[in-house]
């Protein structure tokens, strides 16, 4: 963020305050058209997967500022680009997927949009299209006589996820490198469509925004502007959104409310104000108080983050709900029932289920492998009890009275097996 200016509009002095802004095409100009209440802007989300994950959260925060601060916000989904699979930061191509397979995949992400923005047909309603809707007419021979003769090969070449896969000596398909063509082309789309002006997205963007901007400019668009947010790392350098475990999923069917609680708890202590100023809606002031807080106290702070962002995404009561299950299972030392769980078939334990098939059905490790791993470091407890032989089997004698059987991994991760 430049050092030398200072917002005026509400929309680009929260996001700075916040931490959001890596880089700007023309922070004045952008703030100009949000004060005068002139600004729509969209974000684009392939639809890779059934979900989106904890990495996205950035964005689609970004997104809900904008609105709240009177911008228009307009989410886009992938279903053209999806077929082709955008090259940054990836060092293969991505796996192709099935119209079918898109189409689910988008209709498993839709629903978390709309915890954080309001849609609907009013003038600042927030819209949700897809660009599969103008992408899968185009005619190739036209688009590359209309549009792409404004492409330069050699800028794309310089491009960060152009360049870093060829420096790495990785094959970078030609699919692939038609993929910021028809991300440019999404933008000038929007701008036709829905007066669409600023692009925003995650710091490995910026090629990609900045060429549609460009194309823009070729086409008459008339100005348009790019904005982008850091590359989210947590203190410690790992990439947001990946733990031991695996992704951290928004979707309540692929992780549940207690395991987003969870993973918002065990944030690392230098990452506690940042994450409060990126992924709650707390006022500063009260950010600031949090902030200051050490020793026994950080961990208030932590749970204060915890309750915030889970409840934006899975609701008050989960988040009440997961907190409290947290402090029986961690301050009571008590057997909550609210635990994750799965259902087992009693004949599979009657006949002896082996404790380390028994944490991969339950998704605490990849692998029996990894089980017998942990199994030897110590890290495996059944009902509390550390498991020491590799080849143990889970018993009718493991079964407590409530008809489940505990199983944890480490300190903090747990999952019930509820006998059926």
């Amino acid at each position: 963020m430049s050092d030398v200016f200072t917002p005026k509009s509400d929309f680009l002095r929260i996001l700075t305050e916040r931490g959001f802004i890596h880089q700007c095409s023309d922070y004045a100009g952008l703030d100009e058209k949000a004060v005068a209440g002139e600004l729509t802007a969209y974000i684009g989300f392939d639809c890779t997967a059934a979900s989106l994950h904890v990495g996205s959260l950035l964005q689609i925060m970004m997104l809900h500022w904008l609105q709240k601060t009177g911008g228009k916000a307009i989410a886009l989904m992938g279903g053209g680009t999806t077929r082709v699979g955008d090259p940054s930061g990836k060092d293969a191509s991505r796996q192709l997927l099935t119209s079918a397979q898109i189409e689910a995949n988008k209709d498993g992400i839709k629903s978390v949009f709309e915890k954080f923005l309001t849609f609907g047909a009013g003038a600042k309603d927030a819209l949700m299209v897809d660009n599969d809707e103008w992408l899968a007419k185009l005619n190739y021979i036209d688009f590359l006589r209309d549009v792409g003769r404004h492409f330069s090969v050699n800028r794309m070449l310089s491009m960060d996820s152009v360049k870093m896969r060829l420096e790495r000596d990785q094959e970078l398909s030609f699919l692939e490198f038609n993929y910021m063509c028809l991300q440019a082309y999404d933008f000038v789309e929007l701008n036709r469509r829905y007066g669409c002006i600023l692009q925003m997205g995650g710091s490995d963007q910026w090629g990609n925004i900045v060429t549609g901007t460009d194309l823009g400019r070729r086409l008459g668009t008339g100005q348009l502007y790019a904005l982008t947010s850091p590359l989210l790392t947590t203190a410690s350098g790992a990439k947001m959104g990946k733990t031991a475990a695996g992704a951290v999923w928004l979707n309540a069917d692929m992780l549940s409310a207690y395991d987003y609680w969870q993973f918002w708890r065990n944030t690392e202590d230098r990452d506690v104000g940042r994450f409060l100023k990126l992924f709650t809606l707390l006022p500063m002031n009260e950010i600031a108080r949090l902030e200051a807080l050490d020793g026994a106290g950080i961990n208030e702070a932590k749970k204060v983050l915890a309750n915030e962002a889970t409840a934006l995404l899975h609701g008050s009561a989960a988040a009440a709900a997961s907190a409290e299950t947290a402090r029986k299972t961690f301050e009571e030392g008590a057997l909550a029932m609210s635990l994750p769980s799965i259902d087992v078939a009693r004949s599979e334990i009657v006949e002896g289920l082996g404790v380390a098939a028994a944490f991969v059905k339950a998704g605490l490790v990849a692998s029996n492998g990894e089980a017998r791993r942990q199994i030897k470091g110590g890290g495996l407890r059944v009902n509390d009890a550390a498991v020491s032989d590799e080849q143990a089997k889970l018993t009718e004698t493991d079964i407590g009275p409530d008809g489940v059987i505990k199983l944890s991994f480490g300190k903090k991760k747990h999952v019930l097996l509820k006998l059926v």
